[in-house]
């Protein structure tokens, strides 16, 4: 299950923006994130981590994109369902190859 998120979407985008439109000007980019962040009342690390994700997604940073994240934890999923059906099988196999051995009267 995945956590409620704490801060809305908007807000998000928005102090993303604010951070990375500010972290280009030379004269404002010193302490930019925490001044943004408390401006906003989000909490600077959150804020690093939005800004540091979306440079990643906007390939100005190397790490793995949001929708590559995405997927890898989907594939991760589907083989957790596929390895558990497959022991399954093979026990229901060994349980029906024992039911076939077993003598009857």
């Amino acid at each position: 299950m995945v956590a409620p998120k704490k801060y809305p979407d908007e807000l998000r985008e928005r102090a993303t923006r604010m951070a990375i439109e500010a972290r280009q000007d030379p004269a404002a980019s010193h302490g930019a994130i925490k001044r943004i962040a408390d401006q906003l009342g989000v909490h600077p690390e959150a804020l690093r981590t939005w800004v540091r994700q979306a440079e990643i997604d906007g390939g100005h940073r190397p790490g793995v994109r949001t929708d590559e994240a995405a997927r890898i934890t989907e594939l991760e999923r589907e083989n957790r369902e596929l390895r558990r059906a497959n022991a399954i099988l093979k026990s229901a196999s060994a349980f029906f190859a024992a039911e076939i051995d077993r003598p009857h009267r």
